[in-house]
C-alpha cells in the first residue's frame, strides 16, 4: 500500500471549483426526506430497517450515519443527488464514504451504487435489477472479502468488474473507500486515504476486446510432432519377464500346529506381494529425436479491436442518483460521510473534517470496550472453574 501523490497534495492543494454533486453526514432525522426505502423492492417481511445511530463506539455521539439492523434481510435506500452528474464533462468521478462493521461481519455487502435516471428513477422499487453507473465498496462472505469495483459499459451493455480483486477492511471499525475515475480512462482506489489500486480501464477492466487473436487461417501442421519422448526401440522385454507371478506364498508362514488336513482341508501357506514383480512391462523412454516443441498458434492483429476514448463515460447520460442495494446475512453495518465530487481534492479535505477528525476517539473507545469484555470473560472462566472445583471437594 502506498499514498497516492494525488492524495498527498490533496492535503495541501486547493479546491477552488470543484463541484459538489451530493454530500450525505446523516446527523440528524432530515435525512429521511432525502432518502427514500426501496419498499417496492421486497415484502416487508424481507427487507430490513435502517436506524440512525453512532453506533457502540464513537469520537462523538452526535455524529451519526445510518445501521442495518436486521440479519437475513434485504436493504434497499436510495437518493437523488444534488445535481447531476454528466461525464460529457470530461471531469473526475469521485465516489467516497465510510463503512463501520461493527458486527463482525460474516457475510454481507456494503457497497455504494451511482445510477441514471433522472426523473423517471423509481426510487420505491429500486433493487438488484435497477440499471447502474457504478458499484463500488466492500463485499465479504465467507472467504470472499473483496472491495468492488463495477463500471457499466453501454456498447457491451454488461457491468464489468475489476479482473484482479481490490482488498477490504474486515475489522470493527470504521474505513474510507474513496474511487476515482478519471476522462484519461484511468482508475484509483483508495482506503483510508492509502492508495490500493490504480490501473488503466483497458488493462484493468474487459471493456475492449483483445488486441490480437489467434490467426483462424492457421492450423497445426499433421507432421507436427509435439511428444517430448518415445518408448526406446532397443530397449526389449526380459525373457520369462511375463512369468513373474504378482503374488507368492509367504516363505515364512508355517501350519498351524492344531491344523486337521482331514477336518480342515489340505493346508496352503498364504499369499504375499512377489518383491521381484514389477508390474507390466512397458519399455523405458529417450528423448524424442523428432520433437519440435509446442506449436504455438500464430496470432493476428484482431479486426475488431479499436481503443475506446469514452470507457470512463459511464453517466454519459448523467448519474442522477446514489443509493444501497444490500443482503446482510448479519447485520450492524454503519454508513457514513457520502460525497460524491469531480475533486479528489475536495473529497480529502471532506475526510478530514469527518472521518479522520473522529477516527482515534472511535479506536479509542473500541479498545477501551475490548478490554472490558476481555476482563469480563476471564473472570466468568475465573468463575467457573472456582465452581468446578468446589464440586469436586
Amino acid at each position: 500500500m502506498k499514498f497516492s501523490l494525488l492524495a498527498a497534495a490533496a492535503l495541501c492543494g486547493s479546491t477552488v471549483n470543484a463541484e459538489i454533486y451530493f454530500k450525505e453526514q446523516f446527523n440528524d432525522d432530515s435525512w429521511k426526506d432525502r432518502w427514500t426505502v426501496s419498499s417496492d423492492w421486497k415484502s416487508k417481511s424481507e427487507l430490513g430497517e435502517w436506524t440512525n445511530t453512532a453506533g457502540k463506539f464513537y469520537a462523538d455521539e452526535s455524529d451519526k450515519g445510518i445501521q442495518t439492523s436486521q440479519d437475513a434481510r434485504f436493504y434497499g435506500l436510495s437518493a437523488a443527488m444534488t445535481k447531476a452528474f454528466n461525464s460529457s464533462d470530461k471531469k473526475d468521478l469521485v465516489i467516497q464514504y465510510s463503512v463501520k462493521h461493527e458486527q463482525k461481519i460474516d457475510c454481507g455487502g456494503a457497497y455504494i451504487k451511482l445510477m441514471p435516471g433522472g426523473d423517471k428513477f423509481e426510487a420505491t422499487k429500486f433493487g438488484g435489477d435497477t440499471p447502474y453507473a457504478v458499484m463500488f465498496g466492500p463485499d465479504i462472505c465467507g472467504q470472499t472479502k473483496r472491495t468492488h469495483v463495477i463500471f457499466h459499459y453501454d456498447k457491451k451493455e454488461d457491468n464489468l468488474l475489476v479482473k484482479k480483486d481490490v482488498g477490504c477492511e474486515t475489522d470493527q471499525l470504521s474505513h474510507l473507500y474513496t474511487l476515482v475515475l478519471r476522462p484519461d480512462n484511468t482508475f484509483e482506489v483508495f482506503v483510508d486515504n492509502k492508495s490500493v489500486r490504480s490501473g488503466k480501464l483497458d488493462e484493468e477492466f474487459d471493456f475492449l476486446p483483445a488486441k490480437e487473436i489467434k490467426d483462424p487461417d492457421q492450423s497445426k501442421p499433421e507432421d507436427w510432432v509435439d511428444v517430448r519422448e518415445i518408448p526406446d526401440p532397443e530397449d526389449v522385454k526380459p525373457e520369462g519377464y511375463d512369468d513373474i507371478p504378482e503374488e507368492i506364498p509367504d516363505p515364512d508362514a508355517t501350519k498351524p500346529d492344531d491344523w486337521d488336513d482331514e477336518d480342515d482341508g489340505e493346508w496352503e501357506a498364504p499369499m504375499m506381494d512377489n518383491p521381484e514383480f514389477q508390474g507390466p512391462w512397458s519399455p523405458k523412454m529417450i528423448p524424442n529425436p523428432a520433437y519440435k516443441g509446442p506449436w504455438e498458434h500464430p496470432m493476428i492483429a484482431n479486426p475488431e479491436y479499436s481503443y475506446d476514448d469514452n470507457m470512463y463515460a459511464v453517466c454519459k447520460d448523467g448519474c442522477t442518483h446514489v443509493g444501497f442495494e444490500l443482503w446482510q446475512v448479519k447485520s450492524g453495518t454503519i454508513f457514513d460521510d457520502i460525497i460524491i465530487t469531480d475533486s479528489l481534492e475536495e473529497a480529502q479535505k471532506f475526510a478530514e473534517d469527518t472521518f479522520f477528525k473522529k477516527k482515534e476517539g472511535e479506536k479509542a473507545m473500541f479498545d477501551e470496550a475490548e478490554k472490558k469484555r476481555r476482563e469480563e470473560e476471564e473472570a466468568a472462566m475465573a468463575d467457573e472453574d472456582d465452581f468446578d472445583m468446589d464440586d469436586m471437594e
